[in-house]
């Protein structure tokens, strides 16, 4: 999961569906809006969606993209785990502090 947001254009990918969320948006908007050739989008799409970052949904002949909001709150959690509570590398107080 780590790895698929790993590129700038997957986490610029990331921001934009987030902003747009819940509705999402079309293939063709995210990719003028990020300035992103359509055959390099879809590949970035397509490594999105196999890794649950990504839902997509098909209303007639266009392509919605939301992003997968129950994922990225999976691996939020995980890693508050691993480096609040269990590990204790990062206080919990700074990761509260830093999203206010």
């Amino acid at each position: 999961m780590l790895a698929a947001m790993g590129t700038e254009p997957r986490l610029r990918i990331m921001r934009l569906l987030l902003s747009a969320h819940p509705e999402g948006m079309i293939v063709g908007d995210i990719g003028s809006e990020l300035e992103i050739a359509s055959s390099t989008l879809s590949h970035h799409l397509e490594k999105l969606k196999n890794e649950q970052l990504v839902k997509v949904r098909r209303e007639g002949t266009f392509l919605w993209y939301t992003a997968n909001t129950e994922a990225l709150e999976e691996l939020l959690k995980f890693l508050y785990a691993e480096c609040c509570t269990r590990n204790r590398a990062v206080k919990p107080e700074r990761i509260v502090t830093l999203c206010k």
